[in-house]
């Protein structure tokens, strides 16, 4: 007969330490990206087909420069909480903590790239 208290039964089944701030950054990006993605097809979309010099000449104007720019930063880490959760739930052990970093680092490395071709067109 085993005598198992809720907290026993509970023990190893995970804990409520950052579940919250993430579930909150994912609303937070999740919302930014609902504004900023029609803005970016919008600014995107009428400068799509043109010319180079013509691309390099709109993008050299600030709204549709920072629209971009915001649009990959928030999209990029958008992109990390939700491929960190997916790895946390399906990946175990020494894996998990690799492939995490690796996420980490490939979806900052992409972001910096974005944003440094933006800004390199910018200016």
């Amino acid at each position: 007969m085993a005598f198992l208290t809720d907290r026993k039964r509970a023990v190893g089944m995970g804990s409520a330490k950052s579940g919250t701030h993430h579930h909150w950054q994912m609303m937070v990006t999740s919302v930014a990206l609902l504004v900023l993605v029609p803005l970016f097809v919008f600014t995107f979309g009428m400068i799509l087909g043109a010319p180079y010099a013509d691309v390099i000449a709109y993008y050299q104007r600030p709204f549709p420069a920072v629209v971009a720019i915001l649009t990959l930063l928030v999209g990029f880490f958008h992109f990390r909480l939700g491929v960190q959760t997916v790895i946390e739930d399906y990946v175990h052990g020494f894996a998990r903590k690799a492939a995490i970093i690796f996420m980490i680092c490939l979806s900052y490395a992409a972001a910096g790239f974005a944003v440094f071709a933006i800004i390199r067109i910018a200016l």
